[in-house]
């Protein structure tokens, strides 16, 4: 399976904050919308840093609500790994299981068309396993 046949299948769209909102800022963001990670951006397009819940608990954690404060470009991850619409999944999963994290910009060169989560790479390799595993039923009971 590729990358664009899993954002095909997701709703919504990518959520993004800017850089110099608060940490505060982001995790009401992440709370309200459920999710665990948001792309720092300033254009919803150029991909400047992401901030997950892990980046956030880890500075509650070191400085105390204190940190609460601070620029989100001031914690954000910087180094981000990408990936593109033609990318084939078990590709990403690789990345996204060696390199620990979970959350993944789609880029078409330097524009970015979506995110992906590790969950919704395993939930398309499980419906992919599903339709292998429907197949060869298929195939042994003759039908």
């Amino acid at each position: 399976m590729l990358v664009k046949q899993i954002l095909k299948n997701k709703a919504g769209g990518v959520v993004t904050i800017a850089p110099e909102a608060s940490l505060a800022d982001a995790a009401e963001l992440l709370a309200a919308r459920r999710i665990g990670a948001v792309i720092v951006s300033d254009d919803g397009k150029t991909v400047r840093g992401i901030l997950s819940e892990r980046d956030i608990v880890r500075e509650l954690g070191k400085r105390g609500t204190g940190c609460l404060t601070d620029r989100v470009d001031a914690v954000m991850t910087r180094q981000i790994y990408g990936c593109a619409p033609e990318d084939k999944a078990d590709n990403v999963l690789d990345t996204m299981t060696k390199r620990r994290f979970r959350h993944m910009p789609v880029m078409d060169g330097s524009q970015m068309v979506g995110v992906i989560s590790i969950g919704d790479v395993v939930a398309a390799r499980l419906s992919e396993l599903q339709l292998e595993k429907d197949a060869l039923t298929g195939m042994i009971m003759g039908y």
